[in-house]
């Protein structure tokens, strides 16, 4: 009677292969959500910056006085740079595999990156005071290129890297597909052959160019600038650890966010 309920109780290899499925399909779809509202956070991105269509934009909304504003929107940009430090680290990842499968942890990043930004859109506080502006024809058609040139570049730059790689989508397929995930290895595809970073440097130039700087958005550009400066450096010593003399090579011979010519 005991082997009998043993044997009844124990799980059969159909019933693990079914939890097996069920558990990737599972993790599939929660990549594929996460995804969707980096998406949705990026694309808001570039009407938010740019003070384009989208219905609450970095000079929109309704104002505060000066130091609540400044307050609040440090603590806003405060929260996605700590996230996103943090979170990047490999020591974290180490910890937080522990708690959340591997095939998802890329993608739970993502998410808590997104839902930073989306909380950081919604309660931004504008600072609407003048900076500069500039009314010539020419001189507003160039920032508004080089604006619309900047986010180009960050979203080819993820593309050379490997896009679905780096937003988690290529790690719950592996998973579905019930193989193990290969890392890509050190490459430097085509803008990274002239720079390290050329996705931090597309920021930069989105952030930076616009015909009307207002003091919200010269708040918002300079400190992000300081996180990418930081940011970079924490990145470049967790790349040294990775792949050893082959990046320190590379770092020594191309820029890390102003192009200049290749080094023979």
């Amino acid at each position: 009677m005991s082997d009998y309920v043993t044997r009844q109780q124990a799980p059969t290899t159909a019933d693990t292969a079914r939890k097996g499925t069920f558990g990737s399909i599972v993790a599939f779809m929660y990549g594929l959500g996460c995804y969707a509202v980096f998406l949705v956070a990026f694309l808001y991105a570039i009407g938010f910056v740019g003070n384009l269509i989208v219905p609450k934009s970095i000079d929109s909304g309704m104002e505060t006085p000066l130091q609540e504003a400044v307050v609040v929107n440090v603590l806003l940009l405060g929260v996605f740079a700590l996230q996103h430090s943090i979170m990047a680290r490999p020591e974290f990842k180490r910890w937080w595999t522990k708690i959340v499968p591997k095939s998802i942890e890329r993608s739970t990043f993502v998410l808590f990156a997104s839902l930073a930004l989306l909380l950081l859109y919604w309660q931004w506080r504008p600072i609407t005071t003048l900076i500069w502006s500039v009314d010539n024809t020419a001189g507003r058609v160039l920032l508004h290129g080089l604006y619309l040139l900047g986010w180009l570049i960050v979203f080819l730059g993820t593309f050379m890297i490997n896009h679905f790689d780096l937003f988690g989508m290529r790690q719950v397929y592996v998973n579905l597909r019930h193989r193990d995930y290969q890392d890509l290895g050190f490459r430097t595809p085509f803008f990274y052959k002239f720079l390290r970073h050329p996705i931090m440097l597309g920021f930069i130039i989105a952030f930076w160019a616009t015909p009307v700087m207002t003091a919200g958005h010269l708040l918002f550009s300079i400190t992000t600038t300081i996180y990418i400066l930081i940011a970079v450096q924490l990145e470049e010593r967790d790349l040294v650890r990775h792949f050893g003399e082959q990046y320190r090579e590379y770092r020594q011979n191309t820029p890390m966010l102003i192009p200049r010519p290749p080094r023979k």
